[in-house]
């Protein structure tokens, strides 16, 4: 991904059967495009610089088909191993919980769903009280130092999100941090 301002917006497509989005900065300027690849028992994500997916920059892809303890590992466009992202088992039912691993296999990072409340009721009450519940995450260093918040926006079918940035880290971590985000977002929605 290119230089870009925060915040992140990004909005799910509805048109197509694959789960996919694009990225805007704050500039509303194309930072990435995100495609789910449809019928995969095994996830299978596609990072594309724009909207014409003419030009993939990373992938993800999960180490175990249909597995709540799954691991994706992220790669650019050289298979170059980035880092991975590791949904934390049967914890992440309740409360979506994921750990962001870096290209030595070191924990770097979490992600928390910071009130599974919210989650809970918007996924059972439906749409229209789903425009006024909207989850959020949070991601921590070692630390727990907050760094990134990715935030549900208000929309009937949960198609937009945001991602604000808390405090400044190195832009290899950024990116670990984003793309692990991506991923995360893309198994959370399809939740609820």
């Amino acid at each position: 991904m290119t230089k870009f301002e925060f915040p992140l917006n990004l909005t799910f497509k509805i048109t197509t059967l694959s789960n996919d989005f694009v990225a805007k900065d704050a500039e509303g300027n194309t930072i990435a495009y995100v495609k789910q690849k449809s019928f995969k028992l095994k996830e299978e994500v596609e990072v594309f610089k724009d909207e014409s997916r003419e030009v993939l920059i990373y992938k993800i892809n999960a180490d175990k088909w249909l597995d709540f303890s799954a691991a994706y590992s992220i790669t650019d466009v050289n298979n170059v191993y980035l880092g991975k992202v590791v949904r934390k088992g049967l914890i992440s039912i309740w409360k979506a919980e994921y750990d962001i691993i870096d290209q030595n296999e070191n924990l770097q990072y979490k992600i928390n769903e910071e009130n599974p409340w919210i989650k809970l009721i918007d996924s059972v009450a439906g749409a229209i009280v789903g425009y006024f519940l909207n989850p959020s995450y949070i991601v921590t260093d070692n630390n727990g130092n907050k760094i990134v918040r990715l935030k549900k926006l208000r929309s009937i079918v949960g198609r937009k999100f945001v991602i604000e940035k808390i405090s400044d880290v190195d832009s290899d971590d950024e990116q670990r941090i984003l793309l692990s985000l991506m991923m995360m977002i893309l198994l959370e929605r399809r939740r609820g």
